[in-house]
């Protein structure tokens, strides 16, 4: 993984920072006991009435669960993620269990669990790739999927690896990305208005301290 040259603008955890989709995976297995981490830490997401909308379906290298996962990948993504150790298909319940009616928050709930997802797999030295990039017309039928139930990504777990062992194109993308700055997605009151607070970075913080105490 290259450098980082990510620079918060507000002081948070470190762990927001340092988490990236990487490409570049070392080609060792998961173990079902770490990846069963990952899916407690996804268990414990809030939801709209504690639906909690998330299912998974997933496969280890090497295991007959895996093909299938693999085969609905696009060409592009099986050329990197063959080196990964796991695949996991996120998909959530598009309708309220209790009741039958539509559920609305559905993705924003199973997003809220991915994210605890990620988060965790770099708790024990794991990376995650989310993809969008599959054979949507082939996911009902190969994971044998009920109607109420929607694919929303597949993610490739796995150990990190050399990112020269990734094409050039690809290689050239294995850094973490850059945001938006707070600037241009908080909007005080109304999304017409702008963000009338700003506050320094917490580089400028610290070195305000530093000349104060000089």
């Amino acid at each position: 993984m290259s450098g980082n040259q990510r620079v918060p603008s507000q002081d948070i955890s470190a762990q927001f920072i340092n988490r990236m989709s990487p490409r570049a995976f070392d080609g060792r297995a998961v173990s079902e006991s770490d990846l069963m981490k990952l899916f407690e830490a996804a268990r414990w997401a809030p939801s709209c009435f504690n639906s909690q909308p998330w299912r998974f379906v997933y496969g280890l290298k090497n295991t007959d669960e895996w093909a299938p996962l693999f085969s609905l990948l696009m060409d592009i993504n099986q050329k990197w993620a063959s080196n990964c150790g796991a695949l996991v298909a996120v998909l959530s319940k598009t309708v309220f269990e209790q009741s039958g009616q539509p559920a609305p928050t559905n993705s924003f709930d199973t997003g809220a669990a991915w994210m605890s997802f990620a988060l965790q797999a770099r708790e024990i030295g794991l990376e995650t790739h989310a993809m969008w990039g599959v054979m949507h017309d082939r996911v009902k039928e190969t994971l044998d999927l009920p109607d109420d139930t929607d694919l929303r990504a597949i993610i490739a777990v796995g150990y990190p690896g050399d990112p020269s062992s990734l094409p050039d194109n690809l290689r050239e993308r294995e850094t973490p990305s850059m945001r938006k700055e707070l600037s241009e997605i908080v909007f005080k009151g109304k999304y017409s208005s702008c963000l009338l607070y700003t506050s320094p970075s917490p580089r400028d913080q610290r070195g305000s301290r530093m000349a104060a105490s000089a």
